[in-house]
């Protein structure tokens, strides 16, 4: 069975529900990790007062037995403790109007559909009346849900020596300087600043230009940066646009909430090079096997790992919600107005990159399953283990 997910739920529903399936069994899955990683998504300088509200947490539902994945889809819930304050608004079943009065704003329809955001698109295609029917689902609440399977992803990555790790390059307009070949040692900077920047210089900048942002009453956009360490060559394929690895892990990030643009490797900066100031070189040593000394193709070649480090940049949108919002136009009186304000954050990016983490840790995962194979995690990794001495003979 291939690995996927589906994910359930809106931002102020009950709860968010993610179902994963195609886990090999008798993979240990640590419930600390996937805590640690829901943490991470929420936290970063410029985050909105919601991350306070919610300390996310998944209760498994289903596939899991003592820590160990039992081979069928693993369900996780993950609680909105927000919901308490939406219960009639967002309750699934019809209630009293007079119930929703007494909500206040949070119990009317809203008719100010955000630019920028899914809300107009989303009412003019599935043909609804109050823009809260698509915001809520629109959220990038739902990322919490992605996460998780993530760091389900990330223990099959890890069974066969396979670390993601991600970075912030650039919030508004200051840009992050990094080393220039980095190590998964190195990432653990990014952990310990607020801003998930490996440039102390940079970060201050980043902390000061939100700050401006925010007084402004407005929002950053920005570039992170994700990383795999210890990826074998062979992932993906040449033979059909479906199975090009690079492809996959492009639509990947360009699902995250907010995602504009994906760069892998040097791309952009390649673009205006000559052939042979761009391409990797390859060299061969006894001891280390094939091997390249640059890494501009970020890892992939041919839509097909190769080796070396997978380097994906994701371009990220400013925020659409505006707390001086932009001009819009009232559904059914056509009258122009300001735009609804829904809470928000000033910048996402230290979060963004988390996501985007998970979301390579996920592509990986699936393209090593279907290169390797096994119901069970030990078959998985037997396989990679037989395959990386057939490669070493090359």
């Amino acid at each position: 069975m291939e690995l996927s997910y589906v994910t359930a739920g809106e931002s102020h529903g009950p709860g968010l529900t993610v179902v994963v399936s195609g886990v090999p069994a008798g993979l240990e899955l640590d419930h600390e990790l996937i805590r640690r990683d829901l943490a991470r998504r929420q936290a970063g300088y410029g985050r909105s007062p919601r991350q306070k509200l919610e300390t996310d947490d998944v209760v498994p539902h289903g596939g899991l037995r003592h820590g160990r994945t039992l081979g069928s889809p693993i369900a996780f819930f993950i609680e909105n403790r927000d919901h308490r304050n939406w219960t009639d608004p967002m309750n699934p079943w019809p209630v009293p109007e007079e119930a929703l009065v007494a909500y206040g704003w949070r119990g009317k329809p809203i008719r100010l559909p955000r630019p920028g955001h899914a809300d107009l698109s989303g009412v003019l295609k599935y043909g609804l009346s109050d823009v809260r029917d698509v915001l809520e689902r629109a959220s990038a609440r739902e990322t919490a849900a992605r996460v998780a399977a993530g760091a389900v992803a990330k223990a099959v990555c890890r069974s066969i020596g396979i670390e993601v790790r991600s970075h912030v390059l650039q919030i508004g307009s200051v840009r992050a300087t990094p080393p220039a070949w980095l190590t998964a040692a190195d990432f653990d900077r990014a952990e310990a600043s607020e801003v998930r920047c490996l440039d102390p210089s940079a970060e201050q900048a980043m902390i000061a230009e939100i700050e401006a942002a925010k007084n402004d009453r407005d929002t950053l956009g920005g570039v992170t940066e994700v990383r795999a360490f210890g990826v074998p060559p062979g992932l993906g394929s040449h033979v059909s646009a479906g199975q090009r690895l690079d492809g996959r892990l492009a639509g990947a990030m360009l699902s995250i909430q907010s995602a504009k643009g994906v760069e892998i490797g040097d791309a952009i900066a390649s673009s205006g090079r000559r052939g042979s100031s761009v391409h990797d070189e390859i060299h061969h040593d006894d001891g280390r096997g094939f091997y390249r000394e640059t890494d501009r193709a970020g890892g992939l070649e041919g839509g097909i790992t190769n080796g070396a480090d997978v380097i994906v940049r994701v371009i990220w949108k400013p925020l659409p919600t505006l707390m001086r919002p932009l001009a819009s136009v009232e559904l059914g009186s056509h009258e122009q107005q300001a735009a609804h304000v829904e809470r928000s954050d000033v910048t996402v990016l230290p979060a963004a990159a988390v996501v985007a983490e998970a979301g390579m840790a996920f592509e990986l995962a699936r393209a090593a399953l279907e290169k390797f194979g096994g119901d069970s995690i030990g078959d998985f990794v037997a396989a990679h283990a037989a395959y990386m001495a057939r490669v070493a003979q090359a």
